[in-house]
């Protein structure tokens, strides 16, 4: 008997039948489905338990890291990603300070953001390129249709600077299909932008061969509100598309994958968001073998994981950073190649140096701290995250072969199969925002009812106006955040003359139910930033009514037990009159017969809590 026999010999294998009986014994009849499966957005079924059963069929698992599929990682050993940080050159001066303060305190990838520009200068592009260029460090130009003027730009800085082309690495990130996602056109036409890329790869071929010209902004649809599954399949779908263009130009599969980056949103739910980047590994690679490429093979796809502005709040907002470190300890978990972690209030206004330092020292602390760099593909052999992996693949490839069969990612966006898928998930998942099933903590759970925040706000940066195409051949997916609806009827609130409205809760009768019941509706009423009065309790309905009126309550909240509702609930109706507005907590047997009696308010978890807190500000007059 072996070392590893002898340890484990008082720990004989536990059989699935009889971890199911074990489980059917302690629900004690109740269901099994109902109780312990749960479905995610992508339709993944999640087990209470996984076990080794469950990577039967797994071909992956016995490679190791770096090698093709590269599901483990793109790096035989460990996990040094790059940290990166992204800037507006709006401004260059302004630019070049915060990119060097940022770069001396641990940033080793600088991302500079072209898009806001407007003209585009070369003294301005050298001035950048002066200031930043490090050969330890990466410069990536996220360029728009700038793309090209910008790749001429830096090779006549370069040359100018003394610098070889083989030394420089970064990207000038040029994606025509990304555009067309969230603007519904081209920049220019289809040929022609397809052309664009082509010159872009050849020039980095000859002049930068370790830059990276074609980005596949699959991250688009994450922050939209997309499933993982869709961003995978559309994004990989994206992919398709350039390789079918570019090889058609005489251009290499290798080639394009040397020079091509695939920027992957990231989301809070943690081991969904590991498998997420290990997934796209796996589905890129399965793109080459379609693609018939044995010298590709050999190339890992370069994944750039961005935090997602999806979830992000501006109320509550310092939970933003809850949110981004979660994210970013998936991706650096999941093995992405570098890393941006957004400001946690750049969905507020401007980020200042204390968000732009928060958010760079997320991934120093994993790096330096936390030692995340040091070890490869952490979640090998996690019976559940390896499972998710295999689902997310699954799932994305059936989605990806279903736009293939549909023309493509062009035809398909330009005929809306896209847009409508998208949009149903969008749709569920604004549901379940509104009704709570999606928590936002600070937004739609646990809201600070005394925070205000209108004074802060830049609304151009909060809500900013969707980008349009002159030429549109499709309906644009529009980026999003799940709290813009809470928020909106928040601030105008905080906005609205006067003060704010006053709710007050009734509690009487039955104590542990008017408790529970006072605080899930101050919960529910705060959520739109009014002013909760909560009490211990009332002995009868005109000592809680004559409290109410003296509060000057606008809202009448009766917090009580489903028994006592048909005693109480008319008797406080009738005191108050047309003097508030009068509401249930809950859902009782009794409620037709309330609404019978003209009470008409209910209150409860099957409520959709966006549109009933509408309701109410509209009766207030709050617009």
């Amino acid at each position: 008997m072996n070392e590893h026999d002898k340890l484990f010999a008082e720990f004989p294998p536990v059989t699935i039948a009889e971890w199911e009986a074990k489980i059917q014994a302690d629900l004690k009849g109740a269901d099994y489905e109902k109780k312990l499966l749960r479905k995610t957005l992508e339709n993944i079924t999640v087990k209470p338990y996984y076990t080794a059963a469950d990577l039967e069929g797994m071909t992956y698992l016995d490679q190791q890291p770096g090698v093709f599929p590269f599901v483990r990682g793109s790096r035989a050993t460990g996990n040094n990603w790059e940290i990166r940080q992204d800037f507006s050159v709006a401004d260059t001066d302004a630019a070049i300070a915060r990119a060097l303060l940022a770069a001396g305190n641990g940033v080793d990838a600088l991302g500079l953001d072209f898009t806001g520009k407007g003209d585009l200068y070369y003294h301005d592009v050298k001035k950048l390129i002066a200031a930043l260029y490090a050969k330890n460090r990466s410069l990536n130009l996220v360029a728009g249709e700038s793309a090209v003027t910008l790749m001429e730009y830096l090779q006549k800085a370069f040359s100018e600077l003394g610098v070889e082309g083989q030394s420089v690495k970064g990207a000038v990130e040029f994606d025509p299909l990304g555009n067309l996602t969230i603007t519904g056109g081209f920049y220019r036409s289809t040929e022609e932008d397809f052309a664009d890329v082509a010159h872009l790869l050849q020039t980095a071929a000859k002049a930068f061969p370790h830059m990276r010209v074609l980005a596949v902004n699959s991250h688009l649809f994450c922050d939209a509100g997309a499933s993982v599954v869709q961003e995978l399949a559309y994004g990989l779908s994206m992919m398709a598309t350039y390789f079918e263009e570019l090889t058609e130009k005489k251009h290499s599969v290798a080639d394009i994958v040397r020079h091509l980056q695939w920027n992957l949103g990231v989301g809070s739910d943690y081991f969904m968001e590991i498998a997420r980047v290990r997934a796209a590994r796996q589905l890129f690679s399965a793109l080459l073998s379609a693609f018939g490429n044995n010298e590709a093979g050999k190339i890992p796809v370069y994944i750039n994981s961005i935090t997602t502005t999806w979830n992000k709040t501006l109320y509550d907002r310092h939970v933003n950073m809850l949110r981004l470190t979660t994210e970013a300890m998936a991706a650096v978990l999941g093995g992405c190649d570098s890393l941006v972690v957004r400001p946690f209030d750049a969905c507020c206004h401007q980020p200042d140096d204390i968000s732009e330092r928060l958010a760079r020292n997320v991934q120093i602390i994993l790096k330096e701290e936390s030692y995340f760099n040091k070890v490869t593909d952490v979640a090998a052999g996690s019976y559940y995250i390896e499972s998710l992996t295999h689902s997310l693949v699954e799932n994305a490839w059936a989605l990806f072969l279903k736009t293939s069969e549909a023309g493509g990612y062009v035809k398909a966006f330009t005929g809306g199969l896209i847009q409508a898928d998208v949009k149903a998930t969008v749709s569920r998942r604004a549901e379940m925002v509104a009704s709570r099933r999606e928590a936002l903590l600070g937004t739609n759970q646990y809201p600070n009812q005394r925070e205000t925040i209108s004074q802060q706000v830049d609304e151009a940066v909060a809500y900013p106006s969707a980008p349009a195409s002159h030429q549109a051949v499709g309906e644009p997916i529009p980026v999003q955040r799940a709290a813009t609806g809470f928020e909106q009827l928040r601030l105008a609130v905080e906005k609205h003359p006067g003060a704010r409205p006053k709710v007050f809760m009734l509690t009487i009768g039955n104590l542990a139910m008017r408790l529970a019941r006072a605080q899930f509706s101050g919960n529910f009423f705060a959520c739109a930033g009014y002013e909760i009065t909560d009490n211990l309790g009332f002995n009868t309905a005109k000592e809680g009514v004559d409290a109410a009126l003296d509060a000057k309550a606008d809202i009448v909240v009766i917090c009580s037990s489903d028994d006592e509702y048909a005693q109480f609930a008319p008797e406080v109706a009738t005191l108050v009159g047309d003097k508030a507005i009068v509401v249930v907590a809950g859902a009782p047997a009794c409620m037709e017969e309330l609404k019978q009696k003209g009470i008409t308010e209910f209150i409860h978890l099957r409520s959709n809590m966006l549109e009933t807190l509408k309701r109410f500000s509209a009766k207030l007059g709050i617009a």
